[in-house]
């Protein structure tokens, strides 16, 4: 009789043939086994093969960092545009290749612009990702996006654009001044209706005018930022001299301007860009609005902040909309058939920034549109 040992158990086997069947019945487990595992290493290689496969397709560059944003992995992009290979590049800090703004931390990168030492001649953006994992929870995916392409595209197309607006303003502040010789009568006496007809084309050589001069202000902005001429101002004289410089537009539509002003406040600020946002705002506000409906012009001031409110009532804006509204090129005229550029929020937009303030949009569909400028005071 043989006494085998199992844990703690003693197993009494009566002959060695239980010991062998026993012992086989173990071999073939554990070769079946073997076969699983082996499968299953071959599964995940080839699972492993074809997402390396993918992620080397990928036009954007990814790495893995870790904690202290050393390099973990790195795709084929990586190593080309470092100018390293996969070993020289594991356990290197990504800040070893890459350059970006000293105020942005590499974990929190979001379609930044970054500079690559390797490759000076291309053009990168990078956003970075905590893994969401509780294995890998301190350690972070890069990605690196090659923009050379869209950038130069850019260029060309704001090149393109500044050149042609800057060639148009020439010929229609010629017409504008032979307009002004024929209105004052320069070339010889003119009839009440050609003075009508006069005034017209006068008006719409202003809209002209003014459209070139806001895509001209655009490129400016982007290049150099809004120069602000700042001076003491007195906020409730400079909305009531735009309410009056306004109110013959708003009676053509009927659209009554009714205001409502707080106390006297004083700030420094250019009043020419502050009146030019106001009318933006209010032409807007005609433009969308009902006729027959008020547009409302209000001022607050509390907590050392003032806050004024352009409010209409009309079509309103839709939530998907009042995301791109102040946008370079995004404007809800085309959807009602009406000329707009939409630069005209987005240029209100960088001067209240520029004066250290916001603007913001609320609306209901159908109801009402309601903008808001917040500045320090």
């Amino acid at each position: 009789m043989v006494t085998l040992l199992r844990g703690l158990k003693k197993i009494r086997i009566k002959n060695l043939n239980d010991v062998s069947d026993c012992i086989n019945r173990m071999i073939e487990t554990l070769t079946d086994r073997e076969k699983m595992i082996v499968e299953y290493q071959s599964e995940l290689k080839n699972k492993n093969d074809f997402l390396e496969v993918v992620i080397n397709s990928l036009s954007d560059g990814l790495l893995i960092l870790d904690e202290n944003y050393r390099i973990i992995r790195a795709s084929t992009n990586i190593h080309k545009w470092f100018g390293h290979t996969d070993k020289k590049l594991i356990d290197t800090n990504v800040s070893k290749f890459i350059k970006i703004a000293k105020e942005v931390d590499i974990k929190t990168l979001s379609n930044d612009q970054i500079f690559i030492e390797h490759t000076p001649s291309l053009a990168f953006t990078a956003s970075t990702v905590k893994l969401n994992s509780e294995e890998h929870h301190n350690k972070y995916l890069m990605t690196i996006k090659d923009v050379t392409t869209q950038k130069e595209i850019e260029t060309l197309k704001e090149d393109f654009v500044a050149t042609l607006t800057h060639d148009l303003k020439v010929p229609i502040v010629a017409e504008s001044n032979m307009l002004k010789f024929l209105i004052s009568e320069k070339f010889g006496e003119i009839t009440p209706k050609q003075r009508e007809a006069i005034s017209n084309m006068q008006a719409s050589n202003k809209e002209l005018l003014d459209l070139v001069q806001i895509v001209l202000e655009t490129y400016k902005i982007k290049d150099e930022g809004v120069d602000l001429y700042k001076e003491n101002t007195n906020l409730n004289e400079l909305i009531n001299e735009v309410v009056i410089e306004m109110q013959p537009i708003c009676e053509n539509t009927n659209n009554p301007l009714k205001i409502t002003l707080d106390s006297e406040i004083e700030i420094a600020a250019d009043r020419l860009q502050l009146k030019r946002v106001l009318k933006n705002l209010i032409q807007n506000a005609i433009s969308h609005g009902h006729s027959d409906s008020d547009i409302e012009l209000t001022m607050t001031h509390k907590d050392k902040m003032i806050f004024i409110k352009v409010k209409n009532y009309g079509r309103g804006i839709s939530k998907e909309d009042t995301g791109k509204i102040f946008n370079k090129y995004y404007s809800a005229s085309k959807k009602f058939r009406k000329i707009g550029t939409g630069l005209g929020l987005y240029l209100s937009q960088e001067i209240i920034k520029s004066h250290k303030g916001t603007i913001t949009v609320h609306s209901e569909e159908n109801n009402f549109t309601e903008f808001c400028i917040n500045l320090p005071g």
